[in-house]
């Protein structure tokens, strides 16, 4: 009000100022003499609150949520670790252009500035997700020897946990939909993705030999849930004549497959979505797609690697690796052949 009036008070004529007064003084209670002081004051600028100037500014934010959706707006500690590599891929294909000032402060900036900064484009981003649905029954489970989480003990890169995903669009109802079978090595990470019209044990078969030619790896292993698509004659067959050590986990213990799971969530859904997939043509649409994108999934997206989880009481304290992609886990790895890693770089 002081601003207002006072104003209009310093523009006015001297009968004009004397009415204005008249008001103020009644409105705030004032003194005639300190009413005229306030409002013959000019107004000040605001003085620049003391502290640092701030260094992640709105270009650093545009640039980061660029750099997000690039990476499959992962979270801010996968994200943080990427951003070098990124940063360097989209400026050289002429994807990205930042003066040299903002590429270091980005290289520079923490997970929880990221986080920070993200927070409000993040929300807006997965507000209204759905949750997804979960598996099926087992078949001929006797025959083949249960993998709990746990039992894995740092193995050898080659050891894949395998699932289906169904693209039924949310709730199961009847009827043949396509199904995304997703391979994910335990060791590094590394993860394949294929479509098929339907859940079969056939088609079973005939990934897993296209996976395991395309693998920079041997195909050691497999670990699947009690699906009857795995769980059967053929299936347990193949594994024995090849060599390829065959697990499983609990019934309806999907923390057994934790490291499929996630990747269920993280590259299936967030590819494909949760809509409804049916016939030959979505099948082939989906399959052209996971082909484009497999390198971008092993080469440009970083994930955690539990390292070591202790408990007290009822509290468990979980600690992790930095996060690598899948391709910096097979180069760091003493049993790939220098050969293999120099294809891959």
């Amino acid at each position: 009000m002081t601003e207002a009036v006072g104003e209009r008070y310093r523009r006015s004529d001297r009968n004009d100022k004397r009415q204005i007064l008249d008001e103020f003084v009644q409105l705030t209670g004032y003194h005639r003499k300190h009413a005229i002081r306030v409002l013959c004051r000019e107004p000040q600028p605001p003085k620049a609150k003391p502290g640092p100037q701030r260094r992640y500014d709105d270009d650093v934010r545009a640039a980061l949520i660029t750099l997000w959706e690039a990476a499959d707006r992962i979270c801010g500690k996968r994200l943080k670790a990427l951003i070098p590599t990124l940063i360097d891929s989209m400026t050289r294909h002429g994807h990205l252009s930042l003066p040299k000032d903002l590429r270091q402060r980005l290289k520079q900036i923490s997970a929880a500035t990221i986080d920070r900064l993200l927070r409000d484009v993040r929300e807006q981003a997965f507000s209204g997700q759905r949750r997804r649905a979960g598996g099926i029954g087992n078949a001929i489970r006797r025959a083949v020897p249960v993998r709990t989480f746990t039992d894995w003990n740092d193995p050898l890169p080659g050891y894949l946990e395998v699932d289906f995903v169904e693209h039924c669009g949310g709730t199961k109802i009847d009827g043949d939909f396509v199904h995304s079978f997703v391979m994910t090595d335990i060791a590094t990470g590394w993860t394949e993705c294929l479509a098929m019209p339907v859940r079969s044990g056939a088609f079973v078969l005939e990934h897993v030999e296209q996976v395991s030619a395309a693998l920079p790896f041997p195909l050691r292993g497999l670990d699947c849930d009690n699906d009857s698509a795995f769980m059967n004659a053929a299936v347990f067959d193949f594994c024995k004549a090849t060599g390829i050590e065959l697990t499983r986990s609990r019934a309806y213990k999907k923390n057994d497959q934790a490291w499929v799971e996630q990747k269920n969530g993280a590259i299936v859904r967030r590819l494909v979505g949760y809509g409804r997939l049916r016939g030959l043509e979505a099948t082939e649409t989906l399959a052209s797609l996971y082909q484009v994108s497999r390198l971008y999934i092993n080469f440009f997206q970083p994930s955690f690697k539990l390292k070591s989880k202790t408990r007290h009481g009822a509290k468990v304290t979980k600690r992790y690796e930095a996060p690598l992609t899948p391709l910096e886990r097979v180069l760091r790895s003493p049993s790939i052949p220098e050969a293999t890693k120099r294809s891959l770089r």
